[in-house]
């Protein structure tokens, strides 16, 4: 089937189920704990701060410092993109004692979590050029990260998009869009959410064709102090070969 007839005829469960060939499902979804008043950030798993793209300027390994204690030994499972923007992953054991660095080189990360032991204790952040990249929030053992970049012979198709503001605050929100081969970030869709008015939910009527190396940035600016955000959309991901009908 193509991707034209799966999502106006067909059930997107048969997507799920890798019942379409060279078609998949993404679901990206982010929380910022307490982002201040008045302050933009990504939603991400850091307050009050833009995801550091820069430290992506070219590949690179990817390292986590000294953990907690009792944490120490974990495995931590990075995902994200190599060199070429293929999808790569790599399962890293994080020890209490040091460093440690990732076996491969990453382009992109867009997420990372506890794949053996229990719940991370303590904050886990990964690095890049000592900047951090992923953090993994004490008891979430997950990453909560409302950003993502399309692989390499790929095309996303933006479904839909949906965020929430803890209650009595309010926000301004914009998904921005960097295509491949540009260097400035746009907006490609923007939203207003308050916390007594319930969540923000948008399916675009024609899904937003996002080609391959395109980077996605949800970022809220807060107009009530300390708001925990959450944001998250649906693509879906076409490889090349099976885009038209």
């Amino acid at each position: 089937m193509t991707w034209s007839k799966q999502l106006f005829k067909d059930s997107p469960l048969s997507i799920a189920q890798g019942e379409v060939n060279g078609h998949s499902g993404e679901h990206k979804f982010g929380a910022v704990p307490a982002m201040s008043q008045n302050q933009t950030g990504t939603i991400w798993d850091v307050n009050d701060t833009l995801y550091p793209w820069s430290a992506w300027s070219s590949a690179g390994t990817v390292s986590i410092p000294a953990v907690n204690a009792s944490d120490n030994g974990k495995k931590i499972t990075v995902v994200g993109l190599d060199a070429d923007y293929n999808a790569q992953s790599e399962e890293i054991t994080v020890s209490s004692s040091g460093a440690v660095t990732s076996t491969n080189s990453y382009i992109r990360l867009y997420r990372a979590y506890v794949s053996e032991g229990a719940t991370n204790v303590a904050a886990i952040d990964v690095q890049k050029s000592s900047v951090t990249v992923l953090r993994i929030n004490a008891n979430m053992g997950q990453t909560l990260m409302a950003i993502y970049t399309v692989p390499a012979g790929y095309t996303a198709y933006l479904i839909q998009g949906t965020a929430t503001v803890q209650d009595g605050a309010d926000a301004t929100g914009n998904m921005y869009v960097r295509y491949d081969g540009q260097n400035a970030f746009r907006i490609g869709h923007s939203f207003e959410v308050a916390g007594d008015g319930g969540q923000y939910f948008y399916k675009f009527g024609i899904p937003i064709r996002l080609p391959a190396k395109t980077d996605i940035d949800v970022r809220a600016t807060v107009r009530s102090n300390n708001a925990r955000i959450t944001a998250a959309f649906d693509m879906v991901l076409v490889q090349d070969g099976y885009e038209h009908v």
